[in-house]
C-alpha cells in the first residue's frame, strides 16, 4: 500500500513563541541567542533577509543586521509550547513521531479510504494554529524525505501535497542542499563533479556515489529517486537518563568519587546529544556504607554540555556528602528532558565550545565512547 506521510514544522519556532508573549517583537529583525561569543539559536525571516542564519556566530549576525533585537531565549516557554502542540496532534493523529521540539511526522496511511488525508492535514494545521497561536508549515507525500523537503519548500506558513506521480518532477530541479544528509562538505564534493541538483544526483550510477562517500551514497541515491522506507516511529517522551556505580569496596576517596561523577556526566551528556535531548534537572544520589541513601537535585537552563552538567553534579555532591562515612554507591541522573537538535546550551555556549564538542562526539562515534574524554573523568587503566 502506498504510504501517506506528513511532515509538520513550526515556523521559526523560538521567534514565534517570543512574539506570542511580546507583540512588540512582531515584524522586526529578531535574533534568539547568547552573548557576543555565542551563536544564533534562531532568527526571524526579517533577520534572514540580511543574511543572518541559525548557528552563525552572534558577532557576525550583528554585523550583518546591527538593528536586530536580540533575545536570550526562554527554553521553559519553548518546551511548554512544544508540549501544547504535541497534545493537539496526539488527540487526532493515528501515528505521530516527534522528531524535535518543533518538528513532527505523521503516518496517515489508509486514511484516504475513509476521507482525504490532505484535507484532514489542513484541518489539523488550522487546529494547531487556533489552539496555540503558532504558525506551522507542512507537506504530505509518500515518505519522510519528500514530505520534509516539501515542508521546506512551503515555508513560511505554507503547505502542499506531493502525490507519488509528482515526486520526481518536484525533486529534480531542487538543489542537493535541500536534501537531509547533505552538509557543506558533501555539497562541495558533489559540486566539483557537476552534481548540483537532485535530478542529476538521481541519474548517477549508485556505485559511483558509493565510491565517493561510502554507504551514505546508496541512501542519498535512493532519496534522490524519491525512495525512503524509514518508518514513522510512535512518540513516547523519555523522562530521564541515569548512571550508577556500586564500589567494589566502600570508599572515602573524594577525588575518586568526583572523578567518577565527572565521567558519568560526560557519558550521559554525550548520550543526550546523540539522542537529541536537553535536560533541565540534575540529580545526584549517594548511598553510605550503612545503606542510608540521600539524593539532591538542582534545576539548570536546558543543556546537554559536559562542562555545565559536570559542574552542577559536583556542586551537588559537595552539598550532599556531609558525613565522615564511607560511600557504597554514587549515581547521577538527568531528568525533565525535552527534544531539541540544537546547540548544547541553547543560549550560553560559544562557537568554539560547540565545535570542540562536535569534534569529540565525532571521535566517540567513530572509535567508541571511551576514545576521548576530559582528563578528570577519564579512566586511564583501560
Amino acid at each position: 500500500m502506498e504510504r501517506s506521510i506528513v511532515h509538520l514544522d513550526l515556523d521559526t519556532f523560538f521567534v514565534s513563541c517570543e512574539r506570542l508573549v511580546n507583540s512588540s517583537l512582531d515584524r522586526i529583525p529578531l535574533i534568539i541567542g547568547g552573548g557576543d561569543r555565542g551563536v544564533v539559536s534562531s532568527c526571524s525571516y526579517e533577520a534572514r533577509t540580511f543574511g543572518v542564519r541559525s548557528a552563525m556566530p552572534m558577532k557576525m549576525a550583528l554585523r550583518l543586521c546591527p538593528q536586530a533585537k536580540v533575545v536570550k531565549g526562554d527554553m521553559e516557554l519553548y518546551s511548554k509550547m512544544s508540549h501544547m502542540v504535541t497534545e493537539v496532534i496526539e488527540e487526532s493523529a493515528p501515528v505521530m513521531e516527534k522528531a524535535s521540539i518543533d518538528e513532527f511526522y505523521l503516518d496517515l496511511t489508509g486514511m484516504d479510504r475513509f476521507f482525504g488525508a490532505y484535507k484532514w492535514t489542513n484541518e489539523l494545521g488550522a487546529k494547531i494554529e487556533k489552539e496555540t497561536g503558532l504558525p506551522i508549515s507542512y507537506a504530505l507525500s509518500t515518505n519522510k524525505t519528500v514530505s520534509k523537503i516539501g515542508t521546506g519548500e512551503s515555508k513560511p506558513h505554507g503547505h502542499r501535497e506531493i502525490p507519488s506521480f509528482g515526486v520526481q518532477s518536484f525533486l529534480n530541479p531542487l538543489s542537493i542542499r535541500k536534501m537531509p544528509m547533505v552538509g557543506n562538505a558533501t555539497f562541495q564534493l558533489f559540486s566539483r563533479v557537476g552534481i548540483r541538483t537532485i535530478g542529476t544526483l538521481s541519474e548517477m550510477p549508485v556505485d559511483v556515489l558509493q565510491q565517493m562517500i561510502g554507504k551514505n551514497g546508496i541512501d542519498l541515491w535512493k532519496k534522490a529517486n524519491g525512495i525512503d522506507e524509514t518508518p514513522v516511529i510512535p512518540y513516547s517522551e523519555r523522562k530521564s537518563i541515569s548512571k550508577e556505580r556500586t564500589f567494589s569496596s566502600d570508599t572515602m576517596d573524594v577525588f575518586e568519587v568526583k572523578s567518577l561523577i565527572s565521567g558519568m556526566a560526560e557519558q550521559l551528556a554525550h548520550q543526550l546529544r546523540q539522542e537529541k535531548w536537553l535536560t533541565s534537572t540534575v540529580v545526584i544520589k549517594i548511598r553510605y556504607s550503612n545503606f542510608d541513601t540521600e539524593s539532591k537535585q538542582c534545576r539548570v537552563s536546558y543543556t546537554s554540555s559536559d562542562h555545565t552538567l559536570a559542574r552542577v553534579a559536583l556542586e551537588l555532591f559537595d552539598k550532599i556528602y556531609t558525613r565522615r562515612m564511607r560511600l557504597r554507591l554514587v549515581g547521577l541522573r538527568f531528568t525533565d528532558l525535552v527534544h531539541g537538535s540544537y546547540q548544547m546550551n541553547l543560549f550560553e555556549d560559544n562557537a568554539e565550545l560547540i565545535s570542540l564538542y562536535q569534534a569529540m562526539d565525532n571521535i566517540k562515534n567513530r572509535f567508541g565512547k571511551d576514545a576521548v574524554g576530559r582528563a578528570v573523568g577519564f579512566n586511564f587503566s583501560r
